[in-house]
């Protein structure tokens, strides 16, 4: 399984027993609604696409600003 997706499902259940737990503790519906969406608020943005060209390498890595493999300028896009 992809880590990601691990990581997701993780924070889906923990948040979902937080909101049972609080809703049990407070009495109230809200935190169903509140807490499964608090990781949309702190998620980073991805860095844009660099594509090659000539041969179609492709990556997000900040640090690579030419291809490996034959050198040319990789472009945004």
């Amino acid at each position: 399984m992809n880590t990601r997706w691990l990581t997701a499902l993780i924070g889906l259940f923990a948040s979902l027993a937080i909101s049972v737990f609080a809703w049990l503790y407070f009495d109230t519906f809200l935190f169903f609604l509140l807490i499964p969406f608090v990781p949309f608020l702190f998620r980073g943005r991805s860095p844009p696409v660099k594509r090659c060209p000539r041969c179609g390498f492709e990556t997000r890595n900040r640090e690579f600003e030419y291809c490996p493999r034959d050198g040319a300028r990789l472009e945004r896009g």
